[in-house]
């Protein structure tokens, strides 16, 4: 190695270091800037509202305690800070862009459809489905992509008539919009398990067709 490229290796790992403490450094001025601050600004009006006698207000264990009760109130300040900045804040800027995306001509309809997407398909909701199957649908030979929502045998599944079989209940989406669909019943026999994870399914249906998992390449294989 040239002299010129460990200067140059140097030279960057200083500068790598010097952007790593740059946010520790920050943290540390704030903190201490509102310590000074909040603790001198704070002392002088709280000794007076404790009636604390002038000799004992530069003791050195009344200093301590200070000192103690003051980072806790700078801990505290910075804690409800971060509490109303993510809570009240960001709900309310957060409200504000959303309204205002409304308002565009257009683009509030493709806003919406992506804010339903997003919402049927979130962690929370991706749960209902336990597992992507493939069934007969609209009609024998052709197929179609859906999600095993249930196996529960309620009043529907025992009013369709059938030799013993399980009913099973799916909800084949839509395509590129799968917040629409259509909710089936069919026999156990009728549907064919798949190995692609429930997120999988969901970038086949979203993107068309275009985006298909790899054989064996879910969570399972038979």
């Amino acid at each position: 190695m040239s002299d010129d490229s460990r200067i140059d290796s140097l030279r960057n790992a200083f500068f790598t270091g010097l952007l790593l403490l740059a946010p520790l450094a920050i943290t540390w001025w704030v903190f201490a800037w509102l310590f000074e601050s909040i603790g001198g600004a704070v002392k002088p009006l709280a000794f007076d509202l404790l009636s604390v006698p002038d000799e004992l207000r530069n003791h050195r264990w009344l200093q301590i305690v200070w000192n103690i009760l003051a980072t806790l109130l700078v801990v505290a300040l910075i804690t409800g800070l971060g509490w109303l900045s993510r809570y009240i804040l960001g709900r309310f800027f957060g409200n504000l862009a959303e309204r205002f995306f409304l308002t565009i001509p257009g683009f509030n309809a493709v806003y919406t459809t992506v804010k339903q997407i997003v919402g049927t398909f979130s962690t929370a909701n991706r749960s209902l489905f336990s597992k992507v199957v493939m069934i007969e649908y609209p009609r024998k030979g052709l197929w179609s992509v859906a999600f095993l929502t249930s196996k529960t045998q309620g009043e529907p599944q025992s009013r369709i008539p059938t030799d013993g079989q399980e009913i099973w209940t799916v909800f084949v989406p839509t395509t590129p919009n799968p917040t629409g669909g259509f909710l089936l019943m069919l026999p156990r026999n009728d549907v064919i398990e798949l190995d692609m994870s429930v997120g999988e399914g969901m970038k086949m249906v979203i993107s068309g067709g275009s985006v298909v998992p790899r054989p064996g390449s879910g969570p399972t294989n038979r």
